[in-house]
């Protein structure tokens, strides 16, 4: 009888767990997707409710506890925990424009300013303290001094942000959230729009930092912080963390501050690669923020030099690579016999004589199992601490300077396999980073003789004149998804960037490294960015009627040309060229565009009058009225993509509106390749305005055909030119 109860309790007890583990089970498929649902007309509550009964739907009665956020202001959806099988059924729904999985997206990490002639002296508005810069990145802190409200009025009157988690805004900072759907958070991490890495300081100093005189990182590059509007005032949306920058959470940030009232938002982070735009959140939200006026700068990301890389794809979005500036730093070492061999790094340390040299392949660790092979990269331990310590080491790799500095060594000589290296960081010793050559002349020197000597001198500016150039991390083109248009659309200084700095944030990757710093030197086209989104912001000061593509026309058909002999890809590295922003607050002619114009190139790549009418709650409009009304994207560059050896014949329509002179004439001038197979021709090639605001149309005609294997882009310019401005547009054949 015992056992019979025993066995009876038994499957008894089973059955009750037998739930749980089905519901464990379940809840360990569950993915966080991000179901949109485009233009919203409820009002916040019914909205909400909505939400809720379309989970309910497909979860059941748990959807409360998967549902993760909503989205119910500019635009309208929420983010949850959904098997396959849900997301199936979500998709299927009526009014769901795009399902898809949330992504952990990555930061894109002497005066810049001065080496884009944009001087502190240079014309500003009085009302630059009435524009507001959105910054989604890792927080901010509020202590530098780039964000003292010192001279600040109250915030503008159309500002309704806020200030969360017990963070104490100023007139300067008039905005801070936050977003983290999960709510886990590393032990590292402050729960708060505070920055504890450092990434989100430097962006907002970038773009809109006060100035701040003698700022320097460790004695270098000693000078003038600034932003490019030092008056405007900042909005902080932290939505990157130590995992990335999660899908839901930058959803989230775009509808707060489109409701708070930004006029900029620059967004130094996005996808690795692209994806379809209803599933690309930075896309998705940036068009919403367009058609309230805003424009989003956005960095093209650090996955070059490899074509088709750049993951910021949108034609409402204004994408930015990253070029370098003059002066830069080297970092010199001179070897025992007199030969000196420029690296470059971040350094500002001094030795104080010359110390043997050794390379790193002749002192492996044995007693920990390396050999030669292996130390030569100066792997962690692969080194031998009685015969590195007290030397200075090459190495054939780059490394965080942890693993020499452990073995002893007194500076580092670490090896670049490509020609150019832009993402130098700060190390804990001396440190040059050379490329493969200058470490083959290194490496024979040392080979040459049994006392081989060296030193590792402080970083030092250095004018090149071959700058600037396309740092090889920035992100290329062409344009994956949307082929017809150029990415990214130009390009801005992003290497080696001196701007504010928490202390808190480390500056080295080196454990223990506890040097607090209030500016920092960092690289990538996440530096790049708020160079651009503070010069938009400049341009809005004077303009403040201007749309989004009437700044970004004005940014991008002023920037300055760059080398196509350097930079080999072309358009596709630098888009119109480097960022000009003198000549940027007077254009003389801009390529207008509006909801419309975008909402026809949708519906010519394929999207349906459904998916229309979601994205712009226009329930009466249908792609095929659309497309009758406008016929091209009224775009500021041309690309024509092809097949090798296909002879192409393309003609683009295009509408300039006068911003320069009120009676002006404007004549064609096309730059082409004399042997390319290029023509261009433009009608007409005269335009005569007699008023500002005149609006004036033309037709460019390409013919083609792309014969070099060797070279799969011919591109020249159409350049509008009445004599004091410059209207400037890339035409780009290419061979995907």
């Amino acid at each position: 009888m015992a056992i019979q109860h025993s066995l009876i309790f038994n499957i008894c007890f089973l059955l009750l767990l037998l739930p749980k583990s089905i519901q464990a089970e379940s809840d360990s498929n569950r993915k966080v997707y991000v179901v949109y649902m485009g233009h919203n007309a409820r009002d916040d509550a019914s909205t909400s409710s909505f939400h809720l009964r379309m989970l309910q739907e497909v979860v059941g009665r748990d959807a409360k506890k998967h549902m993760l956020q909503r989205y119910s202001k500019s635009f309208h959806g929420f983010s949850a925990r959904l098997t396959e099988e849900e997301v199936k059924k979500l998709s299927g729904m009526e009014g769901v424009v795009s399902v898809f999985p949330s992504k952990s997206n990555k930061l894109a990490t002497a005066s810049s300013w001065d080496f884009l002639g944009f001087p502190l002296t240079v014309n500003r508005s009085t009302t630059e303290s009435d524009i507001i810069i959105g910054v989604f990145d890792t927080g901010i802190w509020p202590e530098s001094a780039s964000f003292t409200d010192l001279g600040y009025g109250p915030p503008p009157a159309k500002w309704k942000g806020i200030c969360e988690a017990n963070f104490t805004c100023n007139n300067k900072i008039i905005g801070a959230r936050y977003f983290k759907a999960d709510g886990i958070y590393d032990p590292k991490e402050l729960k708060s729009p505070r920055d504890s890495d450092g990434h989100g300081t430097h962006t907002a100093s970038t773009a809109a930092g006060n100035v701040v005189r003698n700022a320097n990182l460790l004695g270098l590059q000693s000078g003038i912080a600034r932003g490019g509007v030092p008056r405007a005032r900042i909005a902080v949306y932290k939505v990157c963390w130590i995992e990335g920058c999660r899908s839901e959470d930058v959803l989230s940030a775009f509808e707060a501050a489109i409701a708070d009232g930004v006029d900029i938002i620059t967004v130094s982070a996005g996808l690795t690669s692209a994806e379809e735009l209803f599933n690309d959140v930075y896309a998705i939200g940036s068009f919403h923020a367009m058609q309230k006026g805003i424009l989003t700068v956005q960095s093209a990301m650090n996955e070059g030099p490899m074509p088709q890389t750049t993951g910021s794809i949108a034609p409402w979005i204004l994408s930015v690579g990253a070029s370098t500036k003059n002066p830069d730093l080297i970092t010199p070492v001179r070897l025992g016999n007199g030969i000196v061999v420029n690296g470059v790094s971040i350094n500002p340390f001094t030795l104080d004589r010359m110390y043997p040299l050794i390379y790193a392949g002749d002192v492996p660790n044995i007693t920990a199992g390396f050999n030669g092979s292996i130390s030569r990269f100066c792997v962690p331990n692969s080194l031998d601490k009685n015969l590195v310590k007290g030397k200075i080491i090459l190495c054939d790799a780059i490394s965080t300077g942890e693993p020499e500095m452990l073995a002893g060594a007194v500076g580092s000589i670490m090896t670049y396999p490509g020609p150019y290296f832009e993402l130098v960081r700060s190390y804990t010793l001396p440190v040059s980073v050379v490329n493969s050559e200058q470490a083959i002349r290194i490496a024979r020197y040392i080979q040459s003789t049994r006392n081989a000597t060296a030193i590792i001198m402080k970083s030092e500016d250095d004018n090149n004149a071959t700058r600037p150039y396309v740092a090889s991390f920035s992100s290329r083109g062409p344009n994956p998804t949307i082929t017809s248009i150029l990415k990214p659309d130009l390009t801005a200084p992003g290497v080696r960037i001196l701007a504010a700095w928490p202390p808190v944030a480390p500056i080295t990757e080196v454990e223990g490294d506890r040097r607090a710093v209030p500016f920092n030197m960092i690289s990538g086209t996440s530096m790049a960015c708020p160079h651009v989104s503070g010069i938009a912001a400049y341009i809005k000061t004077f303009n403040p009627t201007w749309s989004p593509a009437a700044i970004k026309s004005a940014l991008m058909t002023t920037a300055s040309t760059m080398s196509a002999r350097i930079n080999t890809d072309a358009e596709f590295a630098y888009g119109a060229g480097n960022l000009n922003p003198i000549k940027a607050m007077k254009p003389g002619l801009i390529y207008d565009a509006d909801e419309v114009d975008y909402v026809s190139l949708l519906c010519q790549e394929g999207y349906s009058s459904q998916h229309i009418r979601s994205l712009t709650g226009d329930n009466s409009s249908s792609c095929s009225q659309i497309m009758e009304q406008t016929k091209d994207l009224n775009y500021p560059s041309f690309v024509i993509p092809t097949l090798r050896k296909k002879v192409i014949d393309s003609s683009f329509n295009r509408t300039v509106t006068n911003v320069g002179s009120a009676t002006s004439t404007y004549r064609a001038f096309i730059t082409q390749p004399l042997v390319s197979g290029l023509r261009i021709q433009v009608e007409p090639n005269v335009l005569r305005f007699q008023h500002i605001g005149q609006k004036l149309s033309f037709k460019v005609s390409v013919q083609a055909t792309i014969q070099n294997l060797d070279n799969p882009i011919v591109s020249g310019a159409l350049t509008w030119d009445d004599g004091l401005h410059q209207v400037r547009s890339p035409i780009v054949v290419h061979v995907p």
